[in-house]
């Protein structure tokens, strides 16, 4: 579980820390050259704020400030993802959009690599939970205690997919299945009894909580259902904007640095609050890192040697004929503002489909086979 949720992290992580490792590499105020027109994810979009008001679909009941002498009023609809966003500071969560991710470009390139093997793995998949991911699924949010999956998941198979796990009734709609009594296969091929591991909560058939315990599942879900925390969401309704975009805690992104660069990591701690991060798949892979401090000039002269080291990293990549790395980091810019930074990275769709060709020839070869197979 904190493997696969590490990897998610740092999926949303890595362009910002390619990009900020290069600081490392040198200082300076030269500045960059006008990069080619990407557009980049900086604000909510008409588009976006739509999206926002038709997920504005739960109503939660006010709570009675004195019973019996005052009548709870019902609260604004709300979207029931961000309800289950983790509370308070230091904490990250990264949302993707799987639904439109899946009909952007870039999304049918990855599918491609999905169907490598001619989409046997995933009918299978289809056959033994009853989700399709490709049409049920809508947002993916990673937290540093769990995922949370939003969709239509009422044709799921739950009873068959967690037979051996505990189910019980946690609310209106919800539901929790705890880790159960299993048979443990042993290494000298006998058997034991023991427990499995992690824990699924339920809300609607529209909300899916994966969590390592049983109480930061029912946390989750307590916050659905209008209770927990009273601090807002770590990402606002106003932050929803492109096809991934969440906010890292500095602990949480300095553990994904590798360990060679121990200087960038403390200096990301010594200087950055939070990162938020905004991704735009819809042509071109654009990326926006906001970075926040308290300390308004560390934070400044961290985005001027950012910038500077950026636009020597570009030049050096020119001569020594780095052709990759030049095409990164033509359009990488930083633009420095008081108490915070944006750096913004793309990587051209262009490349990315070259890069992912491979894909594409392997899957139609095994639709060939698979075609071959079936006819009679």
């Amino acid at each position: 579980m904190n493997r696969r949720r590490g990897m998610w992290l740092a999926l949303a992580a890595v362009l910002l820390v390619l990009g900020a490792w290069l600081m490392l590499s040198g200082q300076g105020d030269e500045p960059a050259p006008e990069p080619l027109k990407v557009e980049f994810p900086r604000k909510m979009r008409r588009e976006d704020w739509q999206r926002a008001e038709q997920r504005r679909t739960q109503v939660v009941q006010a709570a009675v400030p004195d019973a019996g002498t005052a009548q709870a009023e019902p609260q604004r609809p709300r979207d029931p993802v961000l309800a289950a966003l983790p509370r308070g500071k230091g904490r990250s969560a990264v949302v993707i959009e799987a639904n439109a991710l899946r009909y952007s470009p870039i999304g049918e390139l990855l599918l491609d690599c999905l169907m490598r093997d001619g989409g046997k793995n995933l009918e299978e998949f289809r056959k033994q939970s009853g989700v399709d991911p490709l049409q049920d699924l809508d947002r993916m949010v990673i937290t540093d205690k769990g995922v949370v999956l939003s969709g239509n998941f009422g044709n799921a198979r739950f009873k068959e997919l967690f037979q051996e796990r505990v189910a019980s009734d946690y609310g209106p709609g919800a539901r929790v299945y705890e880790p159960g009594n299993v048979i443990v296969a042993l290494p000298d091929g006998g058997t034991r009894r023991g427990r499995d591991s992690g824990t699924v909560g339920l809300w609607n058939d529209q909300l899916l909580v994966v969590g390592d315990t049983p109480d930061s599942v029912k946390e989750v879900l307590d916050q659905v259902q209008g209770g927990g925390s009273n601090e807002p969401p770590i990402i606002s309704e106003g932050s929803t904007y492109g096809e991934m975009y969440g906010v890292l805690s500095v602990e949480e992104l300095a553990r994904m640095i590798p360990p060679d660069q121990g200087e960038l990591a403390q200096r990301l701690k010594d200087v950055a609050d939070t990162v938020e991060l905004h991704m735009d798949a819809r042509s071109d892979v654009a990326m926006v890192a906001q970075i926040r401090g308290s300390d308004s000039s560390k934070v400044t002269d961290l985005g001027k040697s950012l910038g500077g080291a950026l636009s020597l990293a570009r030049l050096k990549a020119q001569a020594d004929g780095n052709k990759d790395l030049a095409q990164l980091l033509d359009f990488a810019k930083v633009q420095p503002d008081g108490s915070e930074f944006k750096l913004e990275l793309a990587v051209p769709l262009e490349v990315i489909k070259e890069r992912l060709a491979f894909c594409r020839d392997e899957r139609k070869a095994a639709e060939e086979v698979k075609g071959a197979e079936v006819r009679p």
